[in-house]
C-alpha cells in the first residue's frame, strides 16, 4: 500500500509541478528577466544564502544544491549576502549568474565550530576536531548516528557489530587506551546533555542476536534531526571535558529552527537491505563425500541408523542453499519525518517528528521500529544581552525480534529436508531432523523510552562579560522480554508448557546535569584574550530488576510472569553515580597568528574510595598561523597555513560503580531455605584514575586559492595506572581485586587529509575529501607480566589486540592430522605452546568522498579502505566430517586422492584426537588472516527543482545506496561484521523530500 501511496502522488505530482513551472517561466519572461544559477565557496555549494535585488524586497535563497533562481529587472543590481562572507553586488546582464563567495577574514569570530563549553574558530583553533554535518548524514539511509560517521573522519574507526535492526556499533577514537573493554568508549554529549556510552541491554536476554548483547544508546536518535556531529580527539579538544573525554567526545547539535519565514518540510524514503554476499558452502556432492570419508577414516562401512544424511534416509540428491533460506529475505524500511520550523524577531522554532520502520531479513514478522519528536526553541532579547536556548528529545523504540539470529544455522546439512510439510506445518521429518525455524518461536522483545531536555540561559553583565547556565536531565526506560516457549522444540520430545520459561529485565537510567559558566573576553593592543571558567554538577541513577519464570500451565500465558509455578528474581541493583568538576580555559590570540590555549579540570568521581576522589586534569594548545607573517602576504600559492601542537593530560573513571567497596548480593539458590548473602568484591579503596597522556603535533594547509587543502597530524597518547582486575590467589574466594596496574598503553598515529576542488565552472562542481589514518597500538609496560594470569593475553611491545595461538606446522602424514609446533618439548600441545603473538586489528582506515553538482543533479558518493587482520570464519565451524555443512575450500582435505591436500582428514565425533586437533587449529596462526576491504559504503543521487520562482518551496528527490558492493579477500560474509552474527546488509533507498 505505501509503495502504491508513494507512486501514485510522485508520479502525477512531478507532471503537474514540470507543467506549472514551464508555464510559470513563460509568463516571467514576458515581464522580466528570470536569473539563475549556482552560489558556493571553496568547499562547494553554499545553501541559504540571501539572493535580492538590492534597496528591495525583491528575493529568496539558495537551496541545498546552492541553486537560485529570481525574477528581476534588466540592468538592475542584485547581490548575494551569506554570514561569514562578503557580501558581492552585481549588474544583471544576462540570464545566468554563478557566484563564488569569499571568505571575509574580519568576519572569522562568526566562521565557528562546536568545541562543547566553547565556540572556536575553525582556522584559529588549537585542538584536533573533526566534524560532519546535515548533508553527510542525510545522504545515507542509516538508522544510527554512528553508521553515518563510518569512513568520513580521520582518526575514528566505526565498525558495526551486526546488520539485526537495533544493534550496536563499536567506536574507537584513536584506538583503546585502557586495557578493559568498557573502558574505551567515548563521552557522547547531545545538545549539552550526557547521554551514557553503555549499552541498556541485559546480554544474558539480546547476546544471542545481538555480538555481546550491545545495543547502541544513540539508537534513540534520528539522524535526520542532526545538524552536525563533531569529534574532540586530542588533548587540548577534550581537555575541558577532563577525565570524562579521556577516550574522546562525540558531540551531536540537532538541527536549529529559522526566524525569517515559516517553513514546512515533509521527507519520506523506502529502502530495501538484504544480504550483500552469502559465504561459499560445499554442495550437496561436496558435503556428502566429505561425511563419507569421516566414516571410512573411522572404519566405518555401515552407516548407522542416525547418519540420516548419508545413510539414504534424506535425500542425497536434494540441495539447499540455507543462507537463502534463513537470510536471503528483504527488508523493508520506511522513514517518515515532518517538520515545521520559523520565528519572528529574535525567537525561532523547530518542531519534527519522524516514525521510521525496518524489516529483518529473517523468516517471520519481526522488526524494529521507532518514533522521534524533536522541539527546539531559541529567543534572543531585543538588546541583545539575554539568550534562552531549549531542546526536547523523545523517543519510543520497539524491537521485536527471535532470541536467536539464525545466521548460526546456515551449515546445516545441504540435503537436509524441508523446512514445512505438506501442510505447511514445520517440518520434522519423523523425528529426523531438528528444524531450526522453530527457533523463532523464541523471542526477544525490548521497548525503550527515551527523553532528554536541555535549557540554556545567559545574560551579558557587562561588555564582553557573559553568565550562562546550561541544565539539562536524560531518562532512559527499558524492558526487555525473552519466551523460550517449548515449542522450539521437536514435539515427540514430549515437552509441555510446564517446561516453558520467561526471562524479563526492567532497566531505568535517570541522569541530571548543570553546569553554570563564565565568560569574558579582552581585546588589547596585541591581541585578543578569552576567560572561560565554570563547574559541572551530574548524577546519574540506574535501576535494573530481572526476573525469571518457569513452569506455565499454558504457553498462551507466558506473557504474565505471574502464571509461573516457579518465580525468580535473578538481580535487584540501585546504582548512583555522582561526578563534580571545576574548569578554566585561557586563550590567547596574539597579533591574529600566535595561539596559545590553556585548560585545566579537577574532577570529582564517586567511583572511588576517600581520599582519591579526586584528579587534576589539563591541556595546552598552541597554533601558529604562518600564512599571516608578511612574507606570505604576495603568495600565489599559500592561501592559508598553521602549524599547531599539543599535550595534555587526561583521566579514566569507566570502571562501574562501587568498585571499591566490599560488596555483597543476594543468591537466589537458597541453603537450609534461607536466603544467603553471597560476598562478591573485596575492599580497596586505594586505586584510582588511570592517566592517559596525549602528544600531538600537525600541519594544515590551504593551497592556490584554496583549492587544495591538505593537512598531517602525528599523535601519541600513553594510557597508564591501569585499571583491571588485580589475580588472587584461589585460596581468598576471589579471582581478582580491582586496583590500578603499573602498566601503559601507548596509541599513536598518522592522520592525512586532503580537500580538494577538482572542477568549478559554470554550473558544474566537483569535490573530493580524502582521510587516511595509521594507527598503531603497543603496550609498553606491564611489570611482572609473565607471572600473571595475562601472561598469554598480552605481549611488551606488542598490542593489546593480539592473540596468542599455536604454531600450525602443517598436516601429520601418517594420521592425516593438523600439527603444531611443540614449543616447550614437552611431548604434548597445551596452553604453553599457545605463544606466537598476532594482531587482530586495523592497520590502516580511509575514506575518499566524492560531491559532484550540475545544475540542479547532485552526485555524493563514499568509498571505504580498511586494512586489517580479521578471524577466518572457519573459527566458528565445526571440524570437518561432522554433521554440519563447512566452507568450499575445505573440500580440498588430506585423502587417498588427495595426499597433499590443505585441511586435515574428515573425523567424527568420536575421534578425541582429531577433534583436538582441529580445536587447536582453530586457535593457530591459521585463523588470523587478511580482512582488508574496500567498499563502495554510500552513494546519493539527487534531482531537487524549485517549484516556482516567486516562492522558496522545492522537491528532491533521490536514490541512495548503502554497503553496495566490497572487493575482498575475505571468505567470510562480511569482513566487519561479527563473526556468527547477520552482517552489515546492504540498502537500495528511494525517497523525496518536499520544503514549502
Amino acid at each position: 500500500m505505501k509503495k502504491i501511496t508513494f507512486t501514485a502522488l510522485t508520479v502525477p505530482l512531478t507532471y503537474v509541478l514540470i507543467m506549472l513551472l514551464c508555464s510559470l517561466k513563460t509568463y516571467a519572461q514576458e515581464k522580466t528577466l528570470t536569473l539563475s544559477g549556482v552560489v558556493k565557496d571553496v568547499n562547494g555549494p553554499l545553501a541559504g544564502v540571501l539572493v535580492w535585488q538590492t534597496d528591495t524586497e525583491n528575493g529568496t535563497q539558495t537551496n541545498e544544491l546552492g541553486f537560485y533562481t529570481i525574477q528581476i529587472p534588466m540592468n538592475t543590481q542584485v547581490t548575494f549576502d551569506y554570514l561569514g562572507y562578503k557580501p558581492q553586488t552585481f549588474t544583471v546582464k544576462t540570464s545566468t549568474l554563478n557566484v563564488t563567495m569569499v571568505a571575509d577574514e574580519n568576519m572569522l569570530d562568526e566562521m565557528v565550530i562546536n568545541a562543547g563549553y566553547y565556540t572556536v574558530k575553525d582556522k584559529e583553533r588549537t585542538g584536533s576536531i573533526s566534524k560532519i554535518t546535515a548533508k553527510e548524514i542525510g545522504q545515507q539511509p542509516v538508522a544510527n548516528p554512528l553508521a553515518a560517521m563510518q569512513g568520513r573522519m580521520a582518526g575514528v574507526n566505526i565498525t558495526q557489530n551486526s546488520g539485526v535492526p537495533g544493534g550496536g556499533f563499536d567506536i574507537q577514537i584513536r584506538g583503546r587506551n585502557s586495557l578493559r573493554t568498557e573502558g574505551n568508549a567515548p563521552l557522547y554529549i547531545v545538545d549539552g546533555v550526557p547521554f551514557a556510552s553503555q549499552s541498556a541491554s541485559d546480554q544474558t536476554l539480546s547476546g544471542q542476536i545481538f555480538s555481546k548483547g550491545n545495543v547502541s544508546p544513540l539508537n534513540s536518535i534520528n539522524p535526520n534531526d542532526i545538524e552536525s556531529i563533531e569529534v574532540l580527539k586530542d588533548a587540548d579538544a577534550t581537555a575541558i571535558y577532563g577525565s570524562r573525554g579521556s577516550n574522546g567526545v562525540v558531540l551531536i547539535t540537532t538541527k536549529k529552527g529559522s526566524s525569517d519565514r515559516t517553513t514546512f518540510s515533509f521527507q519520506s524514503t523506502t529502502s530495501v537491505s538484504t544480504v550483500a554476499k552469502y559465504m561459499d558452502l560445499m554442495n550437496t556432492d561436496q558435503y556428502l563425500q566429505m561425511r563419507r570419508d569421516a566414516f571410512a577414516n573411522a572404519g566405518i562401512t555401515d552407516y548407522p541408523a542416525n547418519a540420516y544424511d548419508v545413510n539414504g534416509i534424506w535425500d542425497e540428491n536434494k540441495y539447499t542453499n540455507w543462507q537463502k533460506e534463513f537470510l536471503g529475505g528483504r527488508a523493508v524500511s520506511q522513514n517518515t519525518q515532518f517538520s515545521v520550523s520559523g520565528g519572528s524577531g529574535k525567537t525561532n522554532y523547530l518542531f519534527s517528528a519522524g516514525h521510521r520502520k525496518d524489516e529483518t531479513v529473517f523468516p517471520g514478522d519481526f522488526g524494529y521500529k521507532r518514533t522521534n519528536f524533536l522541539l527546539n526553541v531559541n529567543h534572543q532579547s531585543k538588546d541583545d544581552r539575554f539568550y534562552f536556548q531549549s531542546t526536547v528529545l523523545k523517543s519510543n523504540q520497539k524491537n521485536n525480534l527471535m532470541v536467536t539470529d539464525l545466521t548460526s544455522q546456515i551449515f546445516l546439512a545441504p540435503n537436509a529436508p524441508d523446512l514445512y510439510d505438506a501442510e505447511g506445518n514445520l517440518n520434522w521429518e519423523n523425528n529426523t531432523f531438528e528444524n531450526p525455524l522453530a527457533k523463532l518461536n523464541a523471542t526477544y522483545e525490548s521497548q525503550s523510552n527515551d527523553f532528554s531536555a536541555n535549557v540554556v540561559l545567559g545574560y551579558a553583565l557587562i561588555k564582553n562579560l557573559n553568565v550562562s547556565l546550561n541544565a539539562g536531565l536524560q531518562t532512559t526506560n527499558n524492558v526487555e522480554f525473552k519466551k523460550v516457549p517449548t515449542t522450539t522444540m521437536n514435539p515427540a520430545l514430549g515437552f509441555t508448557s510446564k517446561d516453558s520459561s520467561v526471562s524479563r529485565t526492567l532497566f531505568s537510567r535517570d541522569g541530571w546535569i548543570m553546569e553554570p559558566k563564565l565568560n569574558y573576553s579582552l581585546v588589547t593592543n596585541t591581541g585578543v584574550w578569552n576567560f572561560l571558567l565554570g563547574t559541572t554538577f551530574e548524577e546519574r541513577k540506574q535501576d535494573i530488576l530481572g526476573l525469571r519464570g518457569n513452569g506455565f500451565l499454558s504457553n498462551d500465558m507466558l506473557d504474565n510472569l505471574q502464571s509461573a509455578t516457579s518465580q525468580l528474581i535473578l538481580k535487584d541493583a540501585d546504582l548512583m553515580y555522582r561526578y563534580q568538576a571545576f574548569y578554566a580555559r585561557v586563550n590567547y590570540i596574539h597579533q591574529q597568528k600566535y595561539i596559545v590555549n590553556l585548560t585545566g579540570r579537577r574532577d570529582g568521581s564517586s567511583r572511588f574510595g576517600p581520599g582519591k576522589q579526586w584528579g587534576n586534569f589539563g591541556a595546552v594548545g598552541t597554533a601558529w598561523l604562518f600564512s599571516r607573517e608578511n612574507v606570505f602576504d604576495k603568495s600565489s600559492w599559500l592561501s592559508f597555513g598553521k602549524l599547531r601542537a599539543s599535550y595534555g593530560i587526561a583521566g579514566n573513571d569507566l570502571i562501574g560503580d562501587y568498585q571499591y567497596l566490599n560488596t555483597f548480593r543476594l543468591n537466589y539458590l537458597k541453603y537450609d531455605e534461607q536466603i544467603a548473602l553471597e560476598p562478591t568484591r573485596l575492599f580497596n579503596p586505594d586505586f584510582s584514575w588511570e592517566t592517559n597522556k596525549k602528544v600531538e603535533v600537525a600541519l594544515e594547509l590551504e593551497l592556490f586559492k584554496s583549492r587544495i587543502a591538505p593537512s598531517i597530524v602525528y599523535y601519541s597518547n600513553r594510557s597508564s595506572n591501569q585499571l583491571v582486575g588485580i589475580p588472587l590467589p584461589g585460596t581468598t574466594g576471589f579471582a581478582s581485586v580491582q586496583a590500578n596496574l603499573n602498566a601503559t598503553v601507548e596509541n599513536s598515529g598518522w592522520e592525512f587529509t586532503l580537500r580538494s576542488i577538482n572542477m568549478s565552472k559554470n554550473q558544474f562542481f566537483w569535490s573530493t575529501n580524502i582521510n587516511i589514518s595509521l594507527p598503531k597500538n603497543k603496550l609498553i609496560a606491564f611489570p611482572n607480566l609473565e607471572e600473571s594470569t595475562y601472561a598469554n593475553t598480552y605481549e611488551i611491545g606488542k598490542p593489546t589486540s593480539i592473540r596468542k595461538v599455536y604454531t600450525y606446522t602443517g598436516i601429520d602424514p601418517v594420521t592425516g592430522l593438523f600439527t603444531f609446533e611443540d614449543l616447550n618439548g614437552d611431548g604434548k600441545i597445551d596452553v604453553n605452546d599457545r605463544k606466537k603473538a598476532m594482531n587482530v586489528n586495523t592497520m590502516m582506515f580511509a575514506g575518499i568522498q566524492n560531491s559532484i553538482n550540475y545544475k540542479n543533479w547532485s552526485l555524493d558518493f563514499t568509498i571505504q579502505f580498511v586494512k586489517q587482520n580479521a578471524l577466518s570464519p572457519l573459527s566458528n565451524v565445526s571440524p570437518l566430517g561432522y554433521n554440519v555443512n563447512n566452507l568450499s575450500m575445505t573440500s580440498d582435505y588430506v585423502s587417498n586422492e588427495n595426499p597433499n591436500g590443505s585441511y586435515q582428514i574428515p573425523i567424527l565425533q568420536t575421534n578425541s584426537l582429531g577433534t583436538q586437533a582441529y580445536e587447536n587449529y582453530k586457535n593457530s596462526d591459521q585463523m588470523i588472516i587478511d580482512g582488508s576491504y574496500i567498499r563502495l559504503k554510500s552513494l546519493q543521487l539527487q534531482y531537487s527543482w524549485q517549484l516556482n520562482n516567486k516562492s522558496n518551496s522545492r522537491i528532491a528527490t533521490y536514490v541512495q545506496g548503502q554497503n553496495l558492493f566490497t572487493i575482498t579477500n575475505y571468505p567470510g560474509s562480511d569482513p566487519e561484521t561479527a563473526i556468527g552474527y547477520l552482517p552489515a546488509l546492504r540498502t537500495i533507498a528511494l525517497g523525496f523530500n518536499f520544503n514549502f
